[in-house]
């Protein structure tokens, strides 16, 4: 008798998450079958239940996981990324994408941008094309997925992190070129700015201030490290960040108001690098003559490659205990309370809401 999986289907903004039971189909060449063990709802999985983006529906949201090897298929090479045997039984992680290197549009560099991407918790439910999503007790890995080992012991939903927001931090600081001995400011105290305030912390930032509008997450920022805190809801916000020389601005708030703040205080040959405006809001404005004569750059950042991701990878193995970082998910949820993790997800706006897996009770 075939496995049976389960998965919930999104179908429609601020409605309830529908359980599917269906067996697992056989993999195909190349495929790779994973036990969910823990997803984290990242801020793009709430922005489409929310229906602020738009997803091919139906679709089974959820791309920050963690998981275990069940079964490879006969054509799976049998190494991760590094070269090391896959064995059933490990537990790794993954690029969110599958991005096929054989295509005519394939650049090295941003392999997250290839034409006919795989993408993970964003793909329509069909026939051919289930268990692609974290919401769910399986998933089934594709080819050309970028695949870590990860210790055994380490914490489950510091891990499903990993190949999302510590990734994308990664990318943030990698397009930022140098920040040793620089003065970085980060705007957006949640998980991606967090994660990055402590990657400046450890590569050797001067001085790494942040700027929220919330007092909690500045207060927050402080046990990642950060020096200085700057909440953007007092009026004299603008004029505590024109005390810092400023060399490196990143944000990942997306909000306007904080980018042209960002901007406007960086100081000559000061870099941004914008990563949080990724959603439907106002022009942000950029005073031309001051990017000129301060000779500043201005990169944007989507997902992240390949290097990203092993420097995530790295980071969380490394550092993942030094920080806080288990403490961001701020409630856990069995996999079939999905329902009751979105409504407080989307209520109370932790900075993450986890659902975990367990084998024994929810996988038959």
């Amino acid at each position: 008798m075939k496995k049976l999986a389960t998965y919930y289907v999104f179908n429609e903004a601020l409605t309830p998450l529908s359980e599917v039971e269906k067996p697992l189909p056989p993999l195909n060449d190349g495929e790779l079958l994973v036990g969910i063990r823990y997803t984290t709802l990242c801020g793009s999985d709430l922005h489409t239940y929310c229906g602020l983006r738009n997803e091919p529906c139906p679709t089974i949201l959820g791309h920050e996981i963690v998981g275990v090897i069940e079964a490879l298929s006969s054509g799976h090479s049998g190494l991760d990324a590094q070269g090391h045997p896959l064995h059933i039984g490990d537990l790794i992680t993954w690029t969110v994408f599958a991005s096929d290197p054989n295509t005519s549009s394939y650049q090295p560099e941003i392999p997250q941008k290839n034409e006919n991407l795989y993408k993970y918790g964003h793909r329509q439910i069909s026939d051919q094309d289930t268990f692609h999503g974290g919401l769910a007790t399986h998933i089934i890995l594709r080819p050309h997925t970028c695949i870590r080992v990860l210790p055994k012991d380490i914490d489950l939903a510091v891990a499903a992190t990993i190949n999302c927001a510590v990734a994308t931090a990664a990318g943030a600081l990698r397009l930022a070129d140098s920040i040793t001995g620089k003065n970085v400011h980060i705007a957006g105290m949640g998980l991606l700015g967090l994660v990055t305030v402590a990657m400046c912390r450890e590569w050797g930032a001067n001085e790494v201030i942040v700027s929220d509008i919330n007092p909690d997450r500045l207060q927050l920022a402080k046990s990642f490290g950060a020096s200085h805190t700057v909440d953007l809801g007092e009026s004299e916000s603008r004029c505590v960040l024109q005390t810092f020389s400023i060399d490196r601005f990143i944000d990942m708030s997306g909000s306007p108001n904080a980018m042209e703040l960002g901007f406007e205080t960086l100081g000559l040959h000061g870099c941004a690098v914008l990563v949080g405006a990724v959603f439907n809001q106002r022009k942000t404005g950029i005073d031309a003559e001051k990017v000129i004569r301060k000779m500043l750059t201005i990169k944007g950042l989507h997902n992240y490659n390949y290097t990203d991701f092993f420097t995530a990878v790295d980071f969380i193995v490394e550092n993942g205990q030094k920080y806080p970082f288990a403490s961001l998910i701020e409630r856990e949820f069995p996999l079939a309370e999905v329902n009751e993790a979105l409504e407080y997800a989307t209520t109370h706006k932790p900075i993450r809401a986890g659902l975990f897996i367990n084998p024994t009770t929810e996988q038959i």
